[in-house]
């Protein structure tokens, strides 16, 4: 897929998602109408859910994937979906550096204030009531295509299924995540997260979480198998560590201010330790040890 077709693509989203708005901005005008629209609902038929919005924005102190340094330096991420008959979905992402550094440092150019990922996505996400005992089952199917500017000719793009199964209702919530690249380095990385949501007051949560994270030899060997320290790197096994605590508040009901404080680290595998540890020693000085501790703030606005 080439560049115009990417943005071509990214467009017909964006018309998609204003589209979406206006058209609840008009139903809520249209007394006569059985359309109906209210703000953090969406527009509704008859108590059916017919499209939503949510746009937001965030602000992290590292970028950091699969538990590893991707930037040292603070990210910006805006982004934005639309949500159809509580069913079907589409939405854009992107990711934006702060400053120059992670370019910089990461081999793809100075590029504080500028985009540095680009992400389109579709999939179908429900949530099932299957009863007190079993509780919510929520499930999340998707594909995305992340489109990364081009450097000295480089083409960084892929592509990505993914999968998602959670569980609500109980005292702890688990949820199970599935990723596939498809065009990369066709690795698999799937991760399991336990957490439990207090509420804390009227409108304000905290979530602490754990999860654990676990690659095949494809998905390692694509990250972390052009090392110097660990080159050819294709083993398969329990990779990054999460423990992380969400504090969200609403605003009102349709704007959602969070935070969160996350703890990440490579424990139980000796190679992937390694592995880890020269992956963000890649980034300077004082940084090829195995943990990071990050935070963050974001803002949400559901239409």
């Amino acid at each position: 897929m080439n560049n115009k077709a990417v943005m071509n693509n990214i467009k017909i989203m964006y018309t998609v998602l204003l589209a979406g708005l206006a058209f609840g901005l008009f139903a809520s005008e249209t007394e006569s109408s059985k359309f109906t629209w209210a703000a953090g609902e969406g527009v509704s038929f008859d108590e059916t859910p017919i499209v939503s919005a949510e746009v937001s924005l965030s602000l992290d102190s590292r970028y950091m994937t699969y538990g590893v340094i991707d930037g040292k330096d603070p990210i910006f991420t805006p982004g934005a979906t639309a949500t159809f008959f509580d069913w079907a979905y589409i939405g854009v992402e992107s990711i934006f550096d702060v400053t120059d550094g992670n370019g910089k440092h990461g081999g793809y150019g100075k590029r504080g204030g500028k985009y540095t990922t680009l992400d389109a996505f579709v999939g179908l996400a429900h949530e099932f009531d299957l009863g007190d005992t079993i509780g919510k089952l929520g499930v999340d199917v998707g594909y995305m295509y992340e489109y990364l500017p081009r450097y000295q000719g480089e083409v960084g793009d892929t592509q990505y299924f993914t999968a998602e199964l959670s569980l609500g209702g109980h005292w702890l919530e688990p949820k199970l995540a599935f990723e596939r690249d498809i065009m990369a380095d066709n690795g698999t990385y799937v991760n399991f997260e336990l957490g439990h949501t207090f509420e804390i007051c009227d409108g304000l949560t905290l979530r602490p979480a754990i999860a654990q994270g676990f690659g095949n030899s494809l998905r390692t060997n694509g990250y972390f198998g052009e090392l110097e320290k660990v080159e050819g790197f294709d083993h398969a096994g329990l990779m990054d560590t999460t423990i992380k605590v969400d504090l969200e508040y609403a605003i009102n009901d349709w704007l959602t201010l969070g935070a969160y404080v996350a703890y990440y680290d490579y424990l139980f595998d000796g190679k992937m330790r390694e592995a880890a540890a020269a992956y963000n020693g890649e980034w300077g000085a004082g940084e090829d040890k195995t943990w990071n501790i990050v935070g963050g703030l974001s803002l949400t606005a559901t239409f």
